[in-house]
């Protein structure tokens, strides 16, 4: 039997798509093969990997002078490729909120001037520096920042006017709500989220922004040369482009972004106002800059935590402990998880309260 599962990623599925995935997985249309098993090149899965797309583009209202990237390497690979495309002979910004940020900070200053505009790491990262302190190079190549930190739970809900082309890591919010891309250069996210299952990395890149990227480096390091090939310079991950797919679909048919965006704001919302009203729990994230993705929380007792989680566990609530860097609990509440998990995991949390606080 399934049970609710708020791991941080890889992360739930819609369950009606992994019906119907598993439908497929042995023979894909009368193809007489599984699609694991399909030519990447063939006409019958381009024509799965032009569906895909197109819908991403539907879903996100992404312009036509935008490149849509399926790629492989995870966002992990975007901490490298970003600031070797756009900042070897250039400074780059970075907006210090959270490990993600730090991480991206970390590999971008391996292989380019990374100028820290600003940083909350001082308070533990449980919040975004307000945009007043932020000390912008004049010149630039880009502005980089984590749109949602799934670890600390924290983000910035708003694109920042910046003085340079924005980049955006949007791996843990993507697809959770409607967003402007025309206000960024470039947006990248990881799949195993909001997305579908690992091994797929999205990219979205602005023609002109694209246009200033290095043609001195090795061919799969080039976004440039991606776009050229239609993300299939080499074999693509084929089967987390088809469940991606799927997943896209299930978006667009149970009412897109502006109709997810209502059920998660209205999960986030419950589980916030649970934790607030109680003192046995506590979420150390200033409030403006809350997720809606990732809702860390800490007991007031953190002896109880082993208890708690296998409590849990028990009642079939899965993936709750907090990263190990920081500890405590965290549920993440992507798209696929519905406004019931939520309810049960309130549940619970009370009767643990009741019973230990």
């Amino acid at each position: 039997m399934r049970k609710w599962n708020f791991s941080a990623g890889p992360a739930a599925i819609p369950e009606s798509v992994l019906e119907e995935t598993q439908s497929e997985l042995l023979e894909w249309k009368n193809s007489g093969m599984s699609i694991m098993e399909m030519s990447h090149r063939s006409p019958e899965y381009m024509q799965v990997a032009s569906t895909a797309r197109q819908d991403l583009i539907d879903l996100l209202g992404i312009p036509k002078n935008y490149q849509v990237l399926f790629l492989q390497g995870g966002a992990t690979l975007q901490f490298s490729m970003i600031p070797m495309n756009f900042a070897l002979q250039h400074q780059a910004d970075y907006l210090l909120t959270g490990s993600w940020s730090k991480k991206a900070l970390a590999e971008a200053s391996k292989v380019a001037t990374a100028n820290i505009v600003a940083s909350s790491e001082t308070a533990n990262f449980n919040h975004v520096p307000d945009a007043d302190s932020w000390n912008e190079s004049s010149d630039a190549a880009y502005f980089h920042y984590v749109a949602n930190e799934t670890i600390q739970g924290n983000a910035l809900h708003q694109a920042p006017i910046t003085q340079s082309p924005l980049i955006a890591d949007m791996s843990s919010v993507i697809l959770s709500e409607p967003i402007d891309v025309s206000q960024f250069s470039m947006i990248y996210a990881g799949a195993q989220k909001n997305i579908g299952p690992a091994g797929l990395t999205i990219c979205i890149i602005k023609d002109e922004f694209l246009a200033t990227a290095s043609e001195s480096l090795p061919e799969m390091l080039q976004y440039a040369k991606h776009a050229e090939s239609e993300s299939m310079l080499n074999t693509p991950p084929t089967f987390s482009w088809y469940l991606a797919g799927k997943v896209f679909s299930w978006l667009k048919e149970n009412g897109g972004l502006e109709a997810i965006a209502k059920v998660n704001h209205a999960k986030a919302t419950s589980l916030y106002e649970f934790i607030d009203a109680s003192d046995f729990y506590s979420n150390p994230v200033i409030h403006e800059n809350r997720s809606i993705m990732n809702v860390p929380f800490l007991l007031r007792d953190s002896d109880m935590d082993a208890q708690f989680l296998n409590d849990a566990q028990q009642a079939g609530l899965l993936n709750l402990k907090g990263h190990r860097s920081i500890g405590g609990m965290r549920a993440s509440i992507y798209n696929a998880t519905p406004l019931a998990a939520i309810e049960a995991l309130t549940q619970f949390m009370r009767e643990f309260e009741l019973k230990h606080g």
